[in-house]
């Protein structure tokens, strides 16, 4: 594992290993200054003397209700005015770009910890707050979408050998978007070292038994090492605000499945959705992370339009609170990376050394998702041509019937 991702980077002229991968890092910090004790009456008198400062006005939002039905009253989510807040970061790039904001009240049912509609409030929040967008590209001239997937690819790889969760290999994709989105010419030398930093981080965030430093730096084979990452860490960290904590596509799946299965009586916080139903659905959401045309999509769409795969729109609705209008254009973009998947077998739960046959689930697993993503990308390109062909734009074309079928060969 430690020498095919080397491999496959240099087949497809994407990376290097070592060289000068050290530019991205941020400087040594400065000798802490000096700290000087002031008497405890002097600095109450100083404090006296300065003027309150206002404090910071807060985003807030609340479920304003409008056109009540029978007894669900559907909602929108509504932002308090805010003088500082500007459309648009200063890279110019939009900072709040999601339209889909209808929802209908909470569908958490209530809970004995926390209020449903805070928990709901505060997961719809996190989208505006952690942006992305695949735009960043363009910041860096030297680097192509399928450098991005390669490096995905090997970072799921190693998330299976480590047995890290998926949320943990979902965090670490985050990470590496949003840090790109602040920087400029990158080069390609450097991607190895920022996707393992940022799993490394997200495993810290994640794990209750991270692996340690070194055993990251290994699976790099020599390209990094400890001191490599631990200052891209500080790099990170500090180009991303400490702003840690998205609500990945993991996790708002994680809700959707649950409130779908959710029965009288029982703990929300126990899993109750099939195992098997919910790996295909992370399957198909880990071949649509790879392709870097998901950052299109917020990540509680993504999880919403992957779901629809696999029931139908009206119980996505019940446990997301979407509309048809904010889903179905991911819906169906997914749908050639859904038809790549149905030729392939069913993934299987695995079994993990130290994890309970109840979490198997949330293991992150690797396939072949290059190979996958390939065989998308070009049902893809032959449903366009399908699309902007004469005969599709002037009739519509219908399956022929099963005696119409030209017999296998």
């Amino acid at each position: 594992m430690r020498k095919q991702f080397s491999g496959a980077i240099n087949k497809d002229n994407t990376m290097s290993r070592r060289s000068g991968r050290i530019t991205l890092q941020a400087r040594d910090s400065n000798t802490p200054e000096p700290t000087v004790k002031v008497p405890l009456k002097k600095r109450k008198t100083e404090s006296s003397k300065k003027k309150l400062q206002p404090a910071a006005k807060k985003q807030n939002y609340e479920i304003k209700k409008c056109w009540p039905e029978d007894d669900v009253g559907p909602c929108i989510l509504i932002e308090t005015p805010h003088k500082d807040l500007e459309p648009t970061d200063s890279s110019g790039f939009k900072q709040y770009r999601f339209k889909n904001l209808f929802i209908k009240a909470s569908p958490i049912p209530n809970i004995s910890w926390a209020c449903s509609d805070d928990v709901w409030i505060k997961m719809i929040s996190k989208e505006l707050n952690y942006g992305h967008d695949k735009g960043y590209l363009q910041r860096h001239p030297k680097l192509q979408p399928k450098m991005r997937s390669i490096l995905l690819d090997w970072l799921l790889e190693v998330s299976e050998v480590y047995s890290l969760h998926r949320q943990t290999a979902y965090l670490a994709q985050d990470y590496f978007d949003r840090f790109m989105l602040t920087q400029e010419n990158v080069n390609k030398d450097y991607l190895q070292l920022i996707g393992i930093t940022a799993l490394f981080i997200a495993s810290k965030i994640e794990e209750i038994y991270p692996p340690k430093i070194y055993e990251f730096a290994y699976v790099t084979d020599g390209a990094c090492d400890i001191w490599d990452i631990q200052r891209t860490e500080l790099h990170i960290l500090k180009a991303l605000e400490w702003k840690l904590c998205p609500e990945t596509p993991i996790s708002w799946l994680k809700l959707y499945a649950q409130v779908e299965a959710q029965k009288d009586g029982e703990n929300f916080l126990e899993p109750q959705f099939c195992q098997e139903t919910y790996i295909q659905i992370t399957q198909l959401l880990d071949l649509c992370m790879m392709d870097i045309n998901s950052l299109d999509y917020s990540y509680s769409v993504l999880a919403a339009a992957a779901f629809c795969h696999f029931s139908s729109f009206d119980v996505v609705h019940k446990v997301s609170g979407l509309t048809w209008e904010s889903v179905s254009d991911c819906v169906h973009w997914m749908t050639p990376f859904m038809d790549t998947l149905w030729t392939e077998a069913k993934p299987r739960l695995k079994n993990f050394p130290k994890v309970k046959a109840d979490d198997r689930h949330n293991i992150q697993t690797h396939v072949a998702y290059l190979d996958l993503l390939r065989k998308a990308q070009e049902h893809q390109i032959d449903s366009l041509d399908c699309q902007l062909s004469p005969v599709a734009a002037g009739t519509f074309l219908t399956p022929p019937s099963s005696t119409e079928k030209p017999a296998n060969p």
